[in-house]
Protein backbone atom coordinates (compact mmCIF):
# COMPACT_ATOMS: atom_id res chain seq x y z
CA UNK A 1 0.00 0.00 0.00
CA UNK A 2 1.11 3.50 -0.87
CA UNK A 3 1.95 5.91 1.94
CA UNK A 4 -0.01 9.05 1.10
CA UNK A 5 1.67 12.06 -0.53
CA UNK A 6 0.66 14.49 2.58
CA UNK A 7 2.42 12.07 5.15
CA UNK A 8 5.28 10.97 3.12
CA UNK A 9 8.70 11.30 4.65
CA UNK A 10 12.40 10.64 2.77
CA UNK A 11 12.16 7.15 2.91
CA UNK A 12 8.78 7.11 1.19
CA UNK A 13 9.93 8.47 -1.98
CA UNK A 14 11.66 6.43 -5.12
CA UNK A 15 13.27 8.12 -8.07
CA UNK A 16 10.71 7.56 -11.19
CA UNK A 17 7.93 8.19 -9.31
CA UNK A 18 5.13 10.72 -11.25
CA UNK A 19 2.58 12.13 -9.01
CA UNK A 20 -0.23 14.44 -10.61
CA UNK A 21 -2.66 16.80 -8.63
CA UNK A 22 -4.36 19.78 -8.55
CA UNK A 23 -6.85 21.91 -9.90
CA UNK A 24 -7.34 25.56 -10.37
CA UNK A 25 -9.47 27.78 -12.77
CA UNK A 26 -7.08 31.01 -13.58
CA UNK A 27 -9.60 33.90 -13.88
CA UNK A 28 -9.20 37.49 -15.34
CA UNK A 29 -9.55 39.29 -11.79
CA UNK A 30 -6.59 37.09 -10.68
CA UNK A 31 -4.51 37.59 -13.42
CA UNK A 32 -4.78 41.63 -13.11
CA UNK A 33 -4.93 41.53 -8.93
CA UNK A 34 -1.69 39.45 -9.06
CA UNK A 35 0.03 41.74 -12.06
CA UNK A 36 -0.66 45.37 -10.17
CA UNK A 37 0.34 44.45 -6.93
CA UNK A 38 3.92 42.20 -8.13
CA UNK A 39 4.01 42.66 -12.27
CA UNK A 40 2.47 45.31 -13.79
CA UNK A 41 3.50 45.33 -17.15
CA UNK A 42 1.04 45.95 -20.27
CA UNK A 43 0.03 42.50 -21.13
CA UNK A 44 -0.87 41.32 -17.49
CA UNK A 45 -2.46 44.30 -16.04
CA UNK A 46 -5.27 45.32 -19.07
CA UNK A 47 -7.16 44.14 -22.18
CA UNK A 48 -6.54 47.18 -24.42
CA UNK A 49 -2.57 46.90 -23.99
CA UNK A 50 -2.81 42.82 -23.87
CA UNK A 51 -4.34 42.45 -27.02
CA UNK A 52 -1.52 45.07 -28.71
CA UNK A 53 0.94 43.09 -27.07
CA UNK A 54 2.64 40.18 -28.76
CA UNK A 55 0.58 37.64 -26.49
CA UNK A 56 -2.85 39.13 -28.78
CA UNK A 57 -3.87 39.10 -24.88
CA UNK A 58 -4.42 39.76 -21.57
CA UNK A 59 -2.04 36.50 -20.33
CA UNK A 60 -0.58 36.03 -16.31
CA UNK A 61 2.99 36.49 -14.86
CA UNK A 62 5.09 33.64 -15.03
CA UNK A 63 5.13 34.53 -11.11
CA UNK A 64 1.49 34.35 -10.59
CA UNK A 65 2.02 30.93 -12.34
CA UNK A 66 4.98 29.95 -9.82
CA UNK A 67 2.62 30.91 -7.21
CA UNK A 68 -0.08 28.71 -8.63
CA UNK A 69 2.43 26.08 -8.52
CA UNK A 70 3.55 26.27 -5.25
CA UNK A 71 0.09 26.23 -4.31
CA UNK A 72 -1.10 23.04 -5.01
CA UNK A 73 2.69 21.47 -3.80
CA UNK A 74 1.45 22.99 -0.40
CA UNK A 75 -2.19 21.60 -0.57
CA UNK A 76 -1.33 18.48 -2.16
CA UNK A 77 2.56 17.10 -1.56
CA UNK A 78 4.54 18.63 0.72
CA UNK A 79 3.86 16.55 4.25
CA UNK A 80 3.92 18.95 7.50
CA UNK A 81 6.06 16.81 9.44
CA UNK A 82 8.83 15.94 7.10
CA UNK A 83 8.92 18.50 4.70
CA UNK A 84 12.33 20.98 5.61
CA UNK A 85 11.77 23.35 2.49
CA UNK A 86 13.95 23.92 -0.55
CA UNK A 87 17.81 25.58 -1.33
CA UNK A 88 16.17 26.69 -4.61
CA UNK A 89 15.55 25.52 -8.00
CA UNK A 90 17.05 25.28 -11.85
CA UNK A 91 16.10 25.74 -15.21
CA UNK A 92 12.31 27.67 -14.66
CA UNK A 93 10.66 28.09 -18.13
CA UNK A 94 7.46 29.34 -19.14
CA UNK A 95 6.97 27.89 -22.76
CA UNK A 96 3.17 28.69 -22.98
CA UNK A 97 1.40 31.88 -21.27
CA UNK A 98 -1.19 31.49 -19.28
CA UNK A 99 -4.78 32.92 -20.12
CA UNK A 100 -7.86 33.78 -18.44
CA UNK A 101 -9.94 30.23 -17.93
CA UNK A 102 -7.08 27.79 -18.17
CA UNK A 103 -7.62 25.21 -15.73
CA UNK A 104 -4.16 24.21 -14.38
CA UNK A 105 -2.93 20.87 -12.58
CA UNK A 106 0.61 19.95 -11.79
CA UNK A 107 3.10 17.06 -12.48
CA UNK A 108 6.15 16.25 -9.87
CA UNK A 109 8.62 13.66 -11.24
CA UNK A 110 11.18 12.22 -8.73
CA UNK A 111 14.29 12.15 -10.21
CA UNK A 112 16.87 11.35 -7.71
CA UNK A 113 16.90 10.81 -3.97
CA UNK A 114 19.55 11.34 -1.95
CA UNK A 115 19.82 11.02 1.45
CA UNK A 116 22.22 13.60 3.26
CA UNK A 117 25.98 12.59 4.40
CA UNK A 118 26.72 15.38 6.60
CA UNK A 119 22.76 15.55 8.37
CA UNK A 120 21.49 12.31 9.27
CA UNK A 121 18.11 13.57 10.07
CA UNK A 122 17.25 14.03 6.29
CA UNK A 123 17.47 13.62 2.55
CA UNK A 124 17.00 15.38 -0.74
CA UNK A 125 15.02 14.83 -3.31
CA UNK A 126 15.36 16.05 -7.28
CA UNK A 127 12.34 16.69 -8.83
CA UNK A 128 11.31 18.16 -12.00
CA UNK A 129 7.59 20.29 -11.52
CA UNK A 130 5.22 20.93 -14.25
CA UNK A 131 2.17 22.93 -14.58
CA UNK A 132 0.19 22.08 -17.47
CA UNK A 133 -3.27 23.63 -18.79
CA UNK A 134 -6.22 21.72 -19.81
CA UNK A 135 -5.09 21.08 -23.57
CA UNK A 136 -2.14 19.25 -21.75
CA UNK A 137 0.33 21.98 -22.60
CA UNK A 138 3.38 22.22 -20.02
CA UNK A 139 2.80 26.04 -19.08
CA UNK A 140 5.61 26.39 -16.72
CA UNK A 141 8.58 23.08 -15.79
CA UNK A 142 11.17 23.52 -13.06
CA UNK A 143 13.46 21.82 -11.53
CA UNK A 144 14.51 21.85 -8.19
CA UNK A 145 15.72 19.68 -4.84
CA UNK A 146 13.55 19.53 -1.74
CA UNK A 147 14.93 18.83 1.70
CA UNK A 148 12.95 15.60 3.29
CA UNK A 149 13.27 14.49 6.79
CA UNK A 150 13.72 10.91 7.44
CA UNK A 151 11.28 8.96 9.53
CA UNK A 152 14.11 6.82 11.35
CA UNK A 153 17.65 8.79 10.87
CA UNK A 154 19.32 5.89 12.44
CA UNK A 155 18.86 3.38 9.53
CA UNK A 156 21.63 3.18 6.58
Amino acid sequence: MSVPLKERWFEDYAAGETFEFGDHLVTEEEIIEFARRYDPQPFHVGAAAAKRSLFGGLIASGWMTGSIMMRMMVDHLIAPASGLGSPGVDNLRWPRPVRPGDRLHARVTVLETRRSQSKPDRGALFVRQELINQTGEVVMSVEGRALIRLRDATRR
